[in-house]
């Protein structure tokens, strides 16, 4: 089974609202925030912005998702190596992490087994 394209793109920030308000301009909609400033925009279409704000001294990092619609039927190529299985997340998905050619990490998510 293949990834069916990009799930969403996992923002940090120094400033949620400030980053909010950004994509706001943009044309995203706020779908829910958080009481830990982050949220979850979306735009008509593609994937979802999920932003989250971290301390100064760490450095703002861009993680793109790709999507799977079953975990347990994704079997990556064997070319493609896998940094940590399918997990379930606080979040309710459930997510692996793979690394490019190039040392890379990407995450694939699916939904949380039902």
């Amino acid at each position: 089974m293949a990834t069916e394209g990009i799930e969403a793109v996992f923002l940090t920030t120094h400033n949620w609202g400030r980053a909010a308000k950004f994509f706001q301009a943009l044309g995203y909609e706020l779908e829910f925030s958080t009481d830990h400033n982050s949220g979850r925009l979306r735009s008509v279409d593609g994937p979802y912005l999920f932003i989250a704000e971290v301390p100064e001294d760490q450095e703002p990092q861009t993680q793109i998702v790709l999507k799977v619609p079953d975990a347990d039927a994704f079997s990556p190529d064997p070319a493609v190596e896998v940094v940590t299985p399918f997990e379930e997340t606080h979040f309710g998905t459930r997510a692996m992490t793979i690394r490019d050619p190039d040392g890379r990490h990407w995450s694939v998510q699916a939904p949380a087994k039902n």
